[in-house]
């Protein structure tokens, strides 16, 4: 369990760091989060590398992933517009996850989310975290448990909507790989075209 444990715990540490408005303005966001997602996903891998065993790849995952992404894009465009009617604070704090890409080159980032950032965070969230706690209990309570620890880990940020958007982005991601944990390349795909498409390209 230990080896569970710890790299939850130190991805906690990391985005505490990141997201916290007491840290986060003495870091650079974008290499911290890409230095911590690579440091998780390769930790994952060396303690347990079983979902590049049991997934399928190609084609059919690739196309799947560019369409689920997508899909999910259109869920936040309505979610963003159904929040900013009902709550005041909404829009202003979804401004202010934007505001972290200010300055930076918009092309750089598009290529961190898609090529290390998005693959990094499922490879340990979904591909060790939710599949680790699946064998572990049950599938259920792994998909569960990996998409509350994976919201709350944004909790440090004191930004409802960034946690509500961690919330929903999990509950895709684990939901999918709950029912179809062969699809993980599918899983990887889509949460890399949708952090560029939601941040860069297709900004809500």
């Amino acid at each position: 369990m230990k080896k569970l444990v710890f790299p939850i715990l130190l991805a906690a540490v990391l985005w505490a760091v990141m997201f916290s408005p007491l840290t986060a303005p003495h870091v650079n966001f974008w290499l911290m989060m890409t230095l911590s997602a690579l440091t998780l996903s390769v930790l994952s891998l060396r303690l347990d590398a079983g979902w590049r065993r049991e997934a399928d790849g190609g084609w059919k995952d690739l196309l799947l992933g560019v369409g689920i992404a997508a899909v999910l894009w259109g869920v936040f465009w309505t979610g963003d517009k159904v929040s900013s009617w009902l709550f005041d604070f909404a829009r202003p704090q979804v401004n202010l996850i934007y505001g972290m890409k200010a300055g930076e080159s918009p092309w750089l980032l598009a290529v961190l989310m898609l090529v290390l950032i998005g693959p990094a965070e499922e490879i340990f969230w979904r591909g060790y975290v939710q599949r680790a706690l699946s064998r572990r209990w049950s599938p259920d309570a792994g998909f569960v448990v990996t998409t509350l620890i994976y919201a709350l880990v944004h909790a440090a940020s004191c930004n409802f909507m960034l946690v509500m958007a961690a919330l929903v982005a999990g509950v895709v991601g684990g939901g999918l790989y709950r029912l179809c944990p062969r699809r993980m390349w599918a899983i990887i795909v889509s949460h890399a075209v949708w952090d560029a498409a939601v941040f860069i390209w297709f900004p809500i």
